[in-house]
């Protein structure tokens, strides 16, 4: 299931994404226009902030921008960043590899097997899908209402 904090640090990139031609955003305009709590965006912000993918600026006029390309920032990076492991399972992860403790033989685990599957689907998926992805496909859902 994706967590809040990787649903609200898409939907705010989203947002910023639609704005790229103009000032920096407000975290409150962010979180009331997405219906994020305030709190929990400055952290989720910070936090994409930190992973290079926003640009901060303090004082009047001041908020957050994309600092890179909608296009250029994929799905796979924010929930790396947000929730750390893709996988369902610890010993199926790439980056976050764990060999769980009731296993016998990793390599004849039938679970463990599956889940890899599940795995590369789903990163095959979002290592191909951007935040300029997500903002067509909303263009295209709006435009066939």
């Amino acid at each position: 299931m994706l967590s809040k904090k990787t649903k609200y640090a898409i939907k705010a990139l989203v947002v910023l994404g639609k704005n790229m031609d103009k000032p920096p955003m407000q975290i409150s305009k962010i979180a009331e226009e997405e219906r994020i709590p305030k709190k929990f965006l400055e952290q989720i912000l910070l936090d994409l902030r930190n992973a290079g993918f926003l640009y901060s600026k303090k004082g009047a006029g001041g908020g957050y921008s994309l600092n890179k390309d909608p296009k250029d920032i994929f799905l796979v990076s924010i929930m790396r960043i947000t929730d750390g492991p893709i996988a369902m399972v610890p010993c199926a992860s790439l980056n976050f590899y764990h060999k769980c403790d009731e296993c016998h033989q990793e390599t004849t685990c039938g679970i463990r097997d599956v889940f890899v599957e599940v795995r590369d689907a789903t990163l095959k998926i979002l290592s191909e899908t951007s935040i300029a992805d997500i903002i067509n496909r909303e263009t295209t859902l709006i435009s066939n209402i």
